[in-house]
């Protein structure tokens, strides 16, 4: 598939699946959605409750569903991407409609907020239409890379538990294949950005649709550990200069 093709392919996945902002106001109770998640006179619990009628109760998501979970990911990388999507390196009408006024001290109380909460992840079904092939090369990808294409293992950077490391990179599993597949494909053809130095950009790129759908298809039926904590900073460089380490340990 071409990689015109493939944006055009992401483009429309992410219309489709994107609701416009007034049905997440309609969702939402009057009192909630008058206070907009920057109202300085609500709540962090009001501000945050604007979140629910997409990513679930206190951020707990599901994992059949497009949204992904919020609830106990590292409150640098939840900063980090709620200040991308204000910044316009990210791209989501509901969350760009959402977060567009609001100053780094909100978007840093609430990323802080959602870091704090330890909601149950919902169970993961085994069940895929991915073949024993296609699964074989995700779990490849997922656990020992691809050295020819200079494809570092995600577990290198997000943990040997895929539950992502402080204090910025987020978990991997307890996710939607279809959220994890978008996300890697909007890599894949520029449609997403990261601060510089930008190393999802780099392992995008070296990626094809075929490694994307087989990463996505393995890491959705992987069950999730007992412990969910994101692993501690590791004490070696990353296989890659990374953005999402060194901005979010300013946070």
């Amino acid at each position: 598939m071409s990689t015109r093709a493939t944006s055009t392919t992401w483009r429309k996945v992410r219309a489709a699946l994107a609701p416009l902002p007034a049905l997440v106001a309609a969702l939402l109770p009057a009192a909630v959605a008058a206070a907009t998640p920057g109202s300085p006179g609500a709540t962090i619990e009001q501000r945050a409750a604007a979140c629910i009628a997409c990513h679930g109760r206190q951020g707990s998501s599901s994992n059949a569903g497009y949204y992904p979970r919020l609830s106990g990911k590292p409150a640098g990388y939840l900063f980090d991407q709620l200040q991308s999507f204000r910044d316009g390196r990210r791209f989501h009408s509901d969350m760009v409609y959402m977060v567009r006024h609001m100053s780094d001290d909100n978007l840093r109380e609430l990323a802080g907020y959602f870091a704090g909460l330890s909601m149950p992840y919902p169970p993961v079904s085994p069940v895929t239409d991915a073949s024993a092939t296609m699964l074989e090369r995700g779990r490849q990808l997922a656990h020992e890379g691809d050295a020819a294409r200079s494809i570092p293992a995600c577990v290198s950077c997000h943990g040997a538990a895929l539950m992502g490391v402080q204090p910025g990179i987020p978990p991997l599993l307890g996710l939607p294949r279809l959220y994890i597949a978008s996300q890697l494909g909007a890599w894949l053809t520029g449609d997403r950005h990261a601060p510089a130095p930008d190393c999802m950009a780099e392992v995008g790129s070296r990626l094809d649709t075929a490694d994307i759908n087989a990463v996505a298809s393995w890491l959705a039926v992987q069950p999730v550990p007992a412990d969910t904590r994101a692993a501690a900073a590791p004490a070696a460089p990353l296989p890659l200069a990374c953005s999402a380490m060194r901005q979010a340990a300013r946070h």
